[in-house]
C-alpha cells in the first residue's frame, strides 16, 4: 500500500512572505493550504489578519478561513479538530496537505497533540472574570511564574485559562509537556529574513492595511464587543485607540508597527524550540531554490 503523502508546514515571523510562498509551492506540487493562524479562522477580519484573496481561494483551496464569526470561540482543540480533518480530505484527492501560519502553539499541537490538560470549569472562570489583568497576572505569578512571563498581562483568556488549570490540578500549566511522538508524517519550514528587511516589510504591511481600510474593519468589530478572542488579533487594539480618542493616528501605527515586530521576536523564540524545523533565510536564498529543496525532501521522504 502506498504510503500516505507527508504533511509540510511553512511557519515564520509575521511578515516574511509565508502565504505567498505556499501558493506557488502548492502550484508547483500540487497542494491544499490549511491556515495555522489563530486569527484567520474569524469572519470579517480581511485586512487585520491579511487573508489571501477569494480569487486564488477559489483556485487553491484553502482550510480553516472564514470559520467562525467574530463573537465565537474557537480554541486550540478546535483548530487541531479541523485541521485534522482537512488533511484527510486534502489526502483523499492526493494532494499534499501544506500547514501555513505563524501560530506556533496551534502547530505544536497539530504536530504533536496537545497536553493532558483538565477541560475548562464555568465556576472558576466566573470567579476569575470578577478580577482585572494585573490581579489575574499577579495570582499567576505565584503558583506558575513560567506561564506568567510568557503570558505577559495582556492576554486575558490565557492568564485565565492558565490560573484555571492550576486551581483544578495543584499544578502549573508550564510542568503540563506536549507529548514527543509526533502524530503525523511532516517536513517543517521556518522561513524568516534579515532583521532590516523583515522589519521594513513589516512597516509596509501595516501602512498597507491603513490604506485598505483597517480602521473601519475596528469600527465594524465593534458591533461583537471589544472583549471578544477576534479582538486579541494584531491591529484592532491599536485602532481602537485611536477610534476612541485616547491616541493620535500617527501614534496608533508606531504602535502597531512596534508590537507586530515584537510579536515577530516572539515567534523567532518559539519555533527555536522546534528541533525538526529546517530555517531557510529568504533575505539570502531565492523563493524557487527552497521549493527545489523541498521537492528534493518530498523524494527523500517517500
Amino acid at each position: 500500500m502506498e504510503r500516505e503523502k507527508p504533511m509540510i508546514v511553512i511557519t515564520g515571523p509575521t511578515a516574511t512572505g509565508k502565504t505567498d510562498f505556499s501558493i506557488k509551492l502548492a502550484r508547483e506540487i500540487g497542494g491544499e493550504i490549511i491556515s495555522a493562524d489563530s486569527m484567520q479562522v474569524y469572519k470579517g477580519l480581511d485586512i487585520g489578519t491579511d487573508k489571501i484573496s477569494k480569487e486564488i481561494r477559489e483556485e487553491i483551496p484553502h482550510y480553516l478561513i472564514d470559520i467562525r464569526e467574530p463573537d465565537e470561540l474557537f480554541s486550540v482543540a478546535d483548530f487541531v479538530r479541523e485541521a485534522d480533518k482537512a488533511i484527510a480530505e486534502i489526502r483523499e484527492k492526493d494532494k499534499y496537505p501544506i500547514v501555513v501560519g505563524g501560530t506556533g502553539f496551534y502547530i505544536r499541537a497539530l504536530l504533536y497533540g496537545l497536553p493532558d490538560v483538565p477541560p475548562g470549569n464555568e465556576e472558576i472562570r466566573k470567579e476569575l472574570k470578577k478580577l482585572s489583568n494585573e490581579e489575574i497576572y499577579n495570582l499567576l505569578l505565584e503558583v506558575d511564574r513560567e506561564s506568567a512571563e510568557r503570558i505577559g498581562k495582556k492576554d486575558r483568556k490565557r492568564l485565565i485559562r492558565a490560573y484555571e488549570v492550576y486551581k483544578l490540578t495543584g499544578e502549573p500549566l508550564s510542568s503540563f509537556k506536549f507529548p514527543e511522538k509526533p502524530r503525523y508524517r511532516f517536513l517543517g519550514y521556518f522561513l524568516y529574513r534579515n532583521r532590516p528587511e523583515l522589519y521594513r516589510r513589516i512597516e509596509n504591511r501595516v501602512d498597507s492595511q491603513i490604506e485598505r481600510g483597517l480602521i473601519d474593519e475596528t469600527k465594524w468589530l465593534l458591533q461583537f464587543g471589544k472583549d471578544i478572542t477576534a479582538f486579541q488579533a494584531l491591529g484592532y487594539k491599536e485602532m481602537l485607540n485611536y477610534i476612541e480618542g485616547r491616541k493620535s493616528l500617527e501614534e496608533a501605527i508606531r504602535l502597531l508597527k512596534r508590537r507586530t515586530k515584537q510579536f515577530a521576536k516572539r515567534q523567532f523564540t518559539w519555533f527555536r524550540k522546534e528541533p525538526k524545523f529546517k530555517w531557510v533565510n529568504l533575505s539570502e536564498i531565492p523563493e524557487e531554490k527552497l521549493i527545489e529543496m523541498i521537492k528534493r525532501d518530498l523524494r527523500e521522504e517517500q
